[in-house]
């Protein structure tokens, strides 16, 4: 469906042409994930999870940054609860985590587009998305360390993104580094002008967009699947999958179209 939608108006969502982009919306908070805002998303995420019409997202912020992380005002009335809130502060992160999740096992493809900041939780959102594209003013940490809160969630996804002594640099130093430097460690794919960063989003996604979604689709998941395998397991497990991805309509045209030197066909996504 073209158009935009609103989500509590924490999350707009605007589709064009199989791709939906969603904007983080709370700029005063500088897009904090709050409770509302980890609701919003996962809800979100879950209606564009059955959404066979979406290709792509994209996930960009209002305001002059992409997010701050966790809402650290909110987390600390919960001091007053009689465990101290030991087990809201689990729930919570919980919580955030099962959203990040939901980027993970998303059948589309996610690209964030970051400007501004992204730091703790906000870095291990952009950490957990497919793809990233930074603007030059764009800067990343993991500095939770600097207020005596190791960012131990955010690094899960910053450890399966970065090599490791690159990692423990962000996670211990707490330094916020420049886009430049953690395209070089391989947190985001592209950095580009900020009046570009829209721009360079917008054409990659739908460079994915112009491809099978089944096919998409399938490596998606099979990507993450066997990145966490030893290796002749993994090999065994692409095998399988590719097999899986051979018996698609879509590609038994795609291949067909190749050998033919025919343009390629429209694909249903069959």
């Amino acid at each position: 469906m073209d158009g935009t939608m609103e989500n509590d108006q924490l999350i707009l969502r605007s589709d064009q042409d199989g791709i939906a982009v969603l904007t983080l919306n709370a700029p005063k908070s500088i897009n904090a994930l709050s409770e509302a805002m980890l609701a919003a998303m996962s809800e979100m995420l879950d209606e564009i999870a059955a959404d066979r019409s979406i290709k792509v997202v994209i996930l960009r912020s209002g305001g002059n940054h992409f997010c701050a992380g966790h809402n650290l005002k909110e987390m600390s009335t919960r001091r007053a609860d009689p465990d101290g809130g030991f087990q809201y502060f689990q729930d919570l992160f919980a919580k955030c985590s099962a959203m990040m999740l939901r980027v993970v096992r998303l059948p589309q493809p996610v690209i964030a587009e970051v400007k501004g900041i992204a730091t703790a939780a906000g870095c291990q959102l952009v950490a957990s998305c497919d793809l990233a594209v930074a603007a030059e003013n764009a800067s990343f940490a993991t500095s939770g360390v600097n207020i005596g809160l190791f960012c131990s969630t955010p690094m899960v996804a910053l450890s399966r993104n970065v090599p490791r002594k690159q990692a423990m640099e962000m996670l211990l130093m707490g330094e916020f580094l420049p886009a430049g430097r953690v395209a070089e460690m391989g947190l985001v794919n592209r950095v580009v002008p900020p009046a570009d960063v829209e721009k360079t989003s917008m054409e990659m996604a739908r460079i994915i967009a112009d491809k099978s979604p089944a096919a998409v689709r399938i490596g998606k998941r099979a990507f993450y699947e066997q990145v966490e395998m030893p290796l002749e397991e993994a090999y065994a497990f692409a095998g399988r999958t590719m097999a899986e991805n051979m018996m698609a309509k879509d590609t038994e045209a795609g291949i067909g179209a190749f050998t033919r030197k025919e343009p390629m066909p429209e694909w249903t996504g069959a």
